[in-house]
């Protein structure tokens, strides 16, 4: 099994990062990842404002996928989400939802005990480990880790969890897969700007699907096939994850467009991932008892 060390990373996910491993389609990395803040908080007399913008967000990576060319979609199976013992969040003025209403700087460490993040004597919030960055090199001019977009990076998804399958975009040679963010519990919407973010390692398997048309990124776990997009708006952001959701079920499945738009009003749950990156991002969520009635399989 191939390891990919956390000092090994980027701040960008940009086609003109050299790959720091290469590996066959087919095979299992395992990616070490610092937390959000490159494990630069570590006691509650830190703040955010003493890591700085520069060290916010690293990802692990990149990795060139042999045989992966522009236009395959790279298929990353997520088999493992290991945490560490500890994680952290942060408040800050003018930042996130609670701009206005947050007084000052605040670092709160929350320790992990038995499965539960231990917020305070009274609440212990069952963990459920997630990738907060996960994505691919754009073909054009680099982005930063901590921007979301159609090559997946910075999406705050809390369905990246153990067992599922995220399907992304390969724009350049290799496809450039790199993540990091890892959360040990995370609230849709991210209002202030964090998760509990926290250490980790992420075991994936890595495939390449040619000749494949998915509206990306796309996630499959087994309840649900989920279509996520990013925008400058949560508005623009919640209709393409929509739209693209709506797509799929004309493309895929061959229903008919208003037929279409019916159903995803009866059974689509239309949800916020994240409110507080440089772009917004939303997820159309589809019952995977929809796709069995159709006898349909994602590859």
């Amino acid at each position: 099994m191939e390891i990919i060390r956390k000092e090994q990373g980027v701040l960008t996910m940009s086609p003109n990062n050299k790959p720091v491993k290469k590996v066959q389609a087919g095979s299992t990395v395992v990616f070490e990842t610092y937390d959000c803040f490159s494990n630069q908080i570590q006691r509650e007399d830190q703040l955010f404002s003493s890591v700085g913008w520069e060290q916010i967000n690293p990802a692990t990576g990149p990795l060139y996928v042999e045989g992966a060319e522009p236009g395959d979609i790279l298929k990353v199976e997520i088999l493992d989400i290991k945490i560490d013992q500890k994680g952290v969040m942060t408040t800050t003025p003018k930042l996130g939802v609670l701009r206005d209403y947050v007084s000052g700087e605040t670092t709160k460490v929350i320790p992990i005990r038995e499965g539960k993040a231990v917020f305070n004597d009274k609440i212990h919030i069952p963990i459920k480990p997630m990738i907060g960055v996960i994505g691919t090199a754009p073909s054009g001019e680099e982005i930063p880790t901590g921007t979301p977009g159609e090559h997946g990076g910075n999406m705050d998804c809390k369905q990246i969890i153990k067992g599922s399958t995220l399907y992304l975009p390969v724009n350049v040679p290799g496809a450039l897969l790199s993540m990091g963010d890892l959360h040990a519990v995370m609230a849709d919407g991210e209002i202030v700007i964090c998760g509990l973010e926290i250490p980790g390692e992420v075991t994936v398997k890595v495939d390449v699907l040619k000749g494949e048309s998915y509206p990306l990124p796309m996630l499959v776990s087994e309840e649900k096939l989920i279509t996520i997009a990013s925008a400058e708006t949560l508005d623009e952001a919640a209709q393409q994850a929509t739209i693209n959701m709506h797509q799929f079920l004309v493309q895929q499945l061959e229903f008919d467009t208003d037929e279409a738009g019916m159903l995803l009003s009866l059974v689509g749950d239309l949800r916020i991932c994240q409110i507080v990156d440089p772009l917004m991002t939303a997820r159309m969520e589809l019952p995977q008892w929809i796709l069995d009635k159709y006898e349909y399989k994602i590859k």
